[in-house]
């Protein structure tokens, strides 16, 4: 159920417009009132949400460049309009060499997370297509992170790049060493991603002590009760994200 309005501070919406869904979030300050999901951008959708929140701040990130025309007709209906682009100030200090390369949901989850928890350690994973491994110091510095394939995709690697291994999907209760094909897939894939995050949280934990550790992504609560250490789930952490970076660009400067 979406959360009460109070009516006396602006509304921002935050867009997530990716290959094959978009994501949107109505934020109320750091509040998040409500979220969508759309399989493909629509602007009439959008406009519809913008008219019916009142809303006055956008900001997007898109990997598809032809929604643009249509994005930048948002100006006319609120008083900001930001893009998130390698160029747009952000409330961190980016060490990646490369920042026109970093994936914006990278960034954003990052930012999302420092929303959550400012002045801690962050240990970022999105768990997608691709499993990312994001950190951010507590002084606020992003340090990088690593990219390797998401729990589906290694199924389906697997499967494509062999002539006779079978697809599957994530199995419940998947015992240590496999007794026959189809287990030692699954206990290969899914054990072997847990101790690769495991290894991950282990590693930064002895280098930077305490860790807050944050997973995001379509398969995040797969990974929940399976690691080493208290985790903290939260599906919408890039919209969290594009939220602050948004406020940062219309407040804090």
């Amino acid at each position: 159920m979406p959360l009460a309005l109070t009516q006396d501070q602006p509304l921002n919406l935050a867009l997530d417009i990716g290959n094959t869904a978009v994501k949107a979030g109505i934020f109320e300050q750091d509040r998040l009132l409500e979220t969508f999901r759309f399989n493909h951008f629509n602007y009439q959708r959008i406009l519809h949400l913008v008219a019916r929140y009142a809303v006055d701040h956008v900001i997007f990130s898109s990997v598809r460049r032809e929604s643009f025309p249509a994005i930048s007709r948002f100006s006319r209906h609120v008083k900001t309009l930001r893009e998130l682009t390698p160029q747009t100030p952000l409330p961190i200090n980016n060490l990646y060499e490369t920042p026109e390369t970093l994936g914006n949901d990278r960034l954003a989850a990052v930012i999302g997370g420092q929303a959550l928890f400012p002045n801690h350690h962050l240990l970022v994973m999105d768990a997608g297509t691709a499993l990312t491994i994001d950190f951010l110091h507590g002084s606020g510095s992003y340090l990088g992170g690593n990219i390797s394939p998401g729990l589906t995709l290694r199924f389906e690697s697997l499967h494509q790049a062999t002539g006779r291994l079978p697809r599957l999907e994530p199995q419940k209760n998947v015992p240590p060493l496999g007794k026959n094909t189809r287990e030692a897939i699954a206990a290969g894939v899914q054990h072997g991603i847990i101790y690769e995050i495991n290894q991950y949280i282990n590693y930064f934990t002895e280098v930077y002590g305490s860790v807050k550790v944050l997973l995001t992504g379509g398969d995040c609560n797969f990974f929940d009760n399976k690691l080493n250490c208290p985790i903290f789930v939260e599906p919408n952490l890039v919209l969290m994200g594009l939220n602050k970076i948004l406020k940062y660009n219309i407040y804090a400067r």
